[in-house]
């Protein structure tokens, strides 16, 4: 149930435009083109499984993870939600 001026089923609706956010942001963030046989970063071999397993990949699994810990967050409020819910 809804309640004031919003619509029924506008808290599901937020929700998922948030997850479609986050998908779309995730599939704009994956490699594209073919995958390099040596790290960017490193020069290690990547491994044949990884390159089959993650098409474009440009770094090898410590890279990788390196990078991901040092990698902007994003905002974590729902910025489609109403300002009521980001006060919550």
């Amino acid at each position: 149930m809804a309640g004031g001026w919003a619509k029924d089923g506008a808290v599901q609706d937020q929700i998922d435009a948030s997850i479609e956010d986050a998908v779309s942001r995730a599939k704009n963030n994956m490699y594209q083109g073919a995958s390099a046989e040596f790290c960017e970063e490193c020069d290690a071999p990547i491994p044949e499984r990884r390159r089959i397993a993650v098409p474009g990949v440009q770094l090898c699994i410590n890279c990788q993870a390196e990078m991901e810990k040092t990698s902007k967050v994003e905002s974590l409020f729902n910025r489609r939600g109403s300002k009521d819910s980001q006060l919550r």
